[in-house]
C-alpha cells in the first residue's frame, strides 16, 4: 500500500497501536500528524518522527487534549496548513476506566465520554469540511463490546457509542467518497498490556482461536488497509481484529 502525498492525523499516537500506526503510515509515504496527550509521551512522539523521517516521510508531533474542541480544531487546521490537506484520520485516543458500574463517579463518566466519544464525534464533524474527497476515517473500538466483561460497563458504553456514530456518519459523508469504519482489536501486545497479570494474559489468549494475543502490527495492518485506496468499497463496518475470540 502506498500513502504517498496523503496526510494522516493519528490521535493518541504517543504509545501503543496509535504510535505504531503513525510510524507505519509514515514509512509508507504519508505525511503524519502525531497527536499525543501528556508530556511523558513527547519522547515517544519524537522517536516516531525520527523513524518516519529516516524512511523518507514527513511528520509533526502535536500535543493536544482531543476532548477539548478548540484544541481539536487547532490540530486539524495545523495539519491542513502544514501538509496541504487531510486524507486520513485514525481516532485512537482513549481513556480507560475499568471498574464496576456501581463504583463509577460522575467525574469518571464525563471524562471517559469526553475523550472516547466527544472527541471522535467532533473530529468527524471537522472532516466534513476539512477532509479531502476520498478520505478515510478509522475509529478504534474494542472487541469487549460484545463480550460482557465485568468492570467494562463504562468503557464499553463509550465504545458502543463510537460504533453507532461510525455507522451513521458513513451514510452522511459517503457522497464525498469518504469511508468511515471501526477497528475493534482484541487483547494486543502493547506496553500497557504487558503490565497486566500473567493469569489475565493466559485467560485472554485462550479465548482466541489461535490461543494467543495479537501483535501490534497485526492490528496496524488492518487499520492501514482501511486507510488505503484499496478499501474504497468498505464503509460503515466494524472489523473485529481479535483472532476469533469468543
Amino acid at each position: 500500500m502506498n500513502f504517498q502525498n496523503k496526510t494522516a492525523i493519528i490521535t493518541g499516537a504517543g504509545s501503543g497501536i496509535g504510535q505504531a500506526t503513525a510510524e507505519h503510515l509514515g514509512k509508507q509515504g504519508a505525511n503524519v500528524l502525531i497527536n499525543y496527550f501528556s508530556d511523558a509521551q513527547r519522547t515517544n512522539a519524537e522517536k516516531s518522527i525520527q523513524v518516519i523521517e529516516e524512511g523518507g516521510g514527513k511528520a509533526l508531533a502535536y500535543q493536544a487534549d482531543v476532548s477539548k474542541i478548540d484544541q481539536l480544531k487547532a490540530m486539524f487546521q495545523t495539519a491542513k496548513t502544514t501538509f496541504g490537506g487531510i486524507d486520513i484520520l485514525v481516532n485512537n485516543a482513549v481513556l480507560p476506566v475499568l471498574k464496576p458500574i456501581v463504583e463509577v463517579t460522575e467525574e469518571e463518566f464525563d471524562a471517559m465520554f469526553n475523550v472516547n466519544v466527544k472527541s471522535i464525534f467532533f473530529a468527524q464533524q471537522l472532516c466534513a469540511s476539512l477532509m479531502n474527497k476520498g478520505g478515510r476515517i478509522i475509529n478504534l473500538s474494542s472487541h469487549t463490546t460484545f463480550l460482557f466483561f465485568p468492570n467494562y460497563g463504562l468503557y464499553d458504553g463509550t465504545k458502543g457509542a463510537v460504533e453507532q456514530i461510525t455507522r451513521v456518519f458513513s451514510k452522511e459523508i459517503g457522497h464525498k467518497n469518504i469511508t468511515v469504519n471501526v477497528v475493534s482489536p482484541g487483547a494486543t501486545e502493547t506496553a500497557e498490556f504487558a503490565t497486566r497479570p500473567q493469569e489475565l494474559k493466559d485467560r485472554v489468549a485462550a479465548m482466541s482461536a489461535m490461543q494467543r494475543i495479537a501483535k501490534v502490527q497485526e492490528v496496524v495492518n488492518v487499520i492501514a488497509f482501511l486507510a488505503s485506496e484499496e478499501a474504497s468499497w468498505v464503509t460503515g463496518q466494524n472489523i473485529k481484529v481479535n483472532g476469533g475470540a469468543i
